[in-house]
């Protein structure tokens, strides 16, 4: 059966565990500026395969996709995923009301991974410290990967310019906080030079 919930919905409750939240668009949407070097059916294609990818370097923690397309809330029941519906448009809405209802079933950290991580391979070891972990993309731009407490009241700002408005983030928290450089989550995908060396 899939699960399909807003913020005060609930999921099954597990206390003080950690889960992976991976906030995904529709995967027609996805990936827009491969347009120029790529079709239609060929971006959905790859923005599936990240996402598995992603799902897959989830193991051996519990993962939840948080969206607003029906398309991809059956795909992720099919992976195994909890589903968080989104009730507002925008990454940072999304990202929050995942976040929120996780806390609200009891869980005490979340690591919120982008869904376009093709040389992803292991996301546990980002939640081993009591605290913030930040994750740069290799541009020290964005944040493609982020662990919080779920109680730390984090204020989310994706888009560009991310990183640094995280890390401003993370000493407002007044909780202790790290940068880690892992070369197999720094690379995501948005512009057509990011495909190179990747081959899905």
């Amino acid at each position: 059966m899939l699960i399909l919930f807003a913020a005060t919905s609930t999921l099954p409750v597990v206390t003080n565990s950690t889960f992976v939240l991976i906030p995904l668009k529709s995967f027609v949407e996805a990936k827009f500026r491969l347009a120029e070097v790529m079709g239609e059916e060929e971006r959905i294609d790859l923005a599936k395969k990240m996402a598995q990818i992603v799902v897959e370097a989830a193991t051996p923690l519990p993962v939840a996709i948080v969206c607003d397309d029906e398309e991809v809330a059956a795909w992720a029941h099919e992976k195994g995923a909890e589903v968080i519906w989104a009730d507002k448009s925008g990454l940072n809405a999304a990202v929050e009301t995942g976040v929120n209802a996780l806390a609200s079933q009891g869980v005490g950290k979340v690591i919120i991974a982008h869904g376009d991580l093709p040389k992803a391979i292991q996301l546990s070891h980002c939640a081993d410290f009591d605290g913030i972990t930040l994750v740069p993309d290799r541009h020290k731009d964005g944040t493609p990967v982020l662990t919080v407490p779920t109680n730390s009241n984090f204020e989310f700002s994706y888009g560009l310019g991310s990183y640094a408005r995280h890390v401003s983030a993370a000493e407002r928290s007044g909780l202790p906080w790290r940068s880690i450089i892992d070369v197999n989550l720094n690379h995501d995908v948005d512009e057509p030079e990011d495909l190179e060396g990747i081959d899905l």
